[in-house]
């Protein structure tokens, strides 16, 4: 009689990655495996989740597109955005960034496509812009925000972006077409010249098809259907039924200002939908300023110029964790033991003692004491 042995079941990769983690993890105590992972190459990662660069993409002015391909499962709802980390100088930064999902039959999971302004004080958007290369590794949080379409899908969607602001717009425009849409979407861009519009191939192609047309406007230029910044006039001009249409806006904040205040003529600012990749300057309060702030970890002390605690601390020579700088990704937040804070985005001060905050978006008044 012949036997024959049965085969070896087979493990998928997943198992085999949790086996070797498991094994690296008896071999490697007291230290996390993570650490020597990283060194042989940062994608075998399992406490965070890392993605090389495929694809670099400089062909717009002041923007970056690069394509990258995580180690682990990513898949943001259309709109919403991950966290990029990526180290300058040693030191490790965080921005907020709106991907496209990249499908490919091929794959198990998609790439993301990421587009990047260029910003002159962006630290992160300049490095990315000046210095990424295909091979390079960047590190994704998980995706969050609220900005996403709404379900079941209008049969009509407007969409307003400026520069940057265009990914997380691309991206459900992208996903109506992955799923079938079969309404009118109507996007009006605004860029400051045609050779600043990234990704003008996806945009075209978008445009081709019969339900979706895409509608620019440059501010430096005479070029495109409409010409100057944010107008009115322009929204009456492309979708003269806006106020009755569920309308999303990304850009800069003083477009979504303007829109805010044209919807809310109308009496339909329930219409409006807005994110903003660039937070408006906070405004320094004279009666906020004066007074110490201790940063209690660190043992400084420094006068209180009103500013936010961020940028306080920074000042004072100190490095705290941060990300966006906009109060969206939550990395920077502080116990503040006591004292009172104002948000600048929202004016509201809060004095209650213990209380996580989001150092970033908060400045003192008065006296303060972070545990920083």
């Amino acid at each position: 009689m012949i036997v024959r042995a049965r085969p070896a079941p087979v493990r998928r990769s997943g198992s085999l990655r949790k086996l070797l983690v498991e094994a690296l993890g008896v071999l490697s105590y007291p230290h996390h495996p993570d650490r020597y992972l990283e060194l042989a190459d940062p994608l075998l990662v399992t406490s965070a989740n890392y993605a090389r660069i495929t694809d670099v993409d400089r062909s717009a002015t002041d923007s970056l597109t690069i394509t990258v391909r995580p180690a682990q499962p990513c898949r943001p709802l259309p709109g919403q955005y991950v966290t990029v980390s990526v180290r300058v100088d040693g030191v490790r930064h965080t921005r907020c960034y709106s991907p496209t999902l990249v499908e490919a039959e091929s794959k198990r999971r998609p790439d993301l496509r990421f587009t990047i302004g260029r910003h002159p004080e962006g630290t992160v958007s300049r490095h990315l812009h000046d210095r990424a290369q295909v091979g390079d590794v960047i590190e994704l949080g998980s995706p969050a925000g609220e900005f996403v379409l709404p379900s079941p899908r209008p049969r009509r969607l407007l969409f307003v972006a400026a520069g940057s602001g265009l990914t997380p717009v691309l991206s459900m425009l992208s996903g109506l077409v992955a799923e079938g849409y079969d309404g009118c979407a109507v996007l009006l861009y605004y860029t400051r010249t045609p050779g600043h519009v990234p990704r003008r191939a996806e945009l075209d192609a978008l445009a081709d098809r019969p339900n979706i047309e895409i509608v620019h406007a440059h501010t430096r230029s005479d070029d495109g259907l409409l010409q100057g910044r944010f107008d009115r006039s322009h929204l009456a001009a492309v979708a003269p039924w806006y106020a009755d249409t569920p309308t999303f806006v990304c850009g800069p904040a003083e477009m979504v200002a303007g829109i805010r205040e044209v919807y809310a003529e109308q009496g339909a600012e329930t219409m409006v939908n807005t994110e903003e990749f660039v937070l408006a300057p906070p405004v320094v309060s004279t009666d906020d300023a004066g007074g110490e702030i201790s940063f209690a970890e660190s043992g400084v002390v420094a006068q209180n110029t009103g500013s936010t605690l961020l940028e306080q601390a920074e000042a004072a020579g100190l490095t705290p964790e941060h990300g966006c700088r906009m109060g969206i990704c939550h990395s920077c937040t502080a116990v503040r033991l006591s004292g009172c804070t104002r948000d600048v985005r929202t004016g509201d001060v809060d004095s209650e003692p213990g209380r996580r905050i989001q150092i970033c978006v908060n400045a003192p008044v008065g006296d303060v004491a972070v545990e920083l």
